[in-house]
């Protein structure tokens, strides 16, 4: 797998990125379909939500490069849209299916970007970022959502999410 980057200050990124790639996957396994929507009676993010928010997220990573990609949960997280009662979630194989479908291309993202692009300004409407910062930001937000993605196993009394 390629590890040089068109800049070096995708390097690290690039790092976090592969390792945040296999921990998804970890993060959800076994997880019951019911205790991916328990919200253990708290107004928190359920686990499906997080998921999906997950892939979305890194989705949108691919959105200029690969603009064809979607997920089976496209409609439930677009524009940013939080947890919405009363909804079925798709299911963890989906997800997962989405994550391998889309990870390639967000990792290619990553390897091509250069130094120019990173510090061009994207407006997203409500406020204007650098690439640059909003990968950054993105990065630590799926270290952040896998986080919350392993105290949710043990809040529900799934073994600790597995590093190896």
């Amino acid at each position: 797998m390629e590890k040089k980057t068109a800049s070096t200050r995708m390097q690290g990124i690039l790092d976090l990125f592969d390792m945040q790639t296999t921990f998804f996957a970890k993060a959800i396994e076994g997880i019951s379909e019911a205790d991916m929507h328990n919200r253990l009676n708290t107004q928190a993010n359920h686990m499906a939500w997080l998921t999906g928010s997950l892939v979305q997220q890194r989705l949108s990573m691919t959105k200029e490069t690969s603009p064809g990609l979607t997920q089976a949960g496209e409609e439930l997280f677009a524009n940013n849209k939080g947890i919405q009662e009363d909804v079925k979630y798709p299911e963890n194989s989906e997800y997962l299916q989405d994550w391998e479908k889309i990870s390639p291309a967000a990792r290619q993202a990553i390897v091509d970007i250069d130094d120019e692009k990173l510090d061009s300004e994207i407006d997203m409407g409500f406020m204007k970022m650098s690439y640059y910062d909003l990968i950054t930001f993105t990065i630590y937000r799926e270290a952040s959502i896998i986080g919350q993605l392993a105290l949710w196993r043990r809040l529900l009394g799934y073994p600790a999410l597995k590093y190896d």
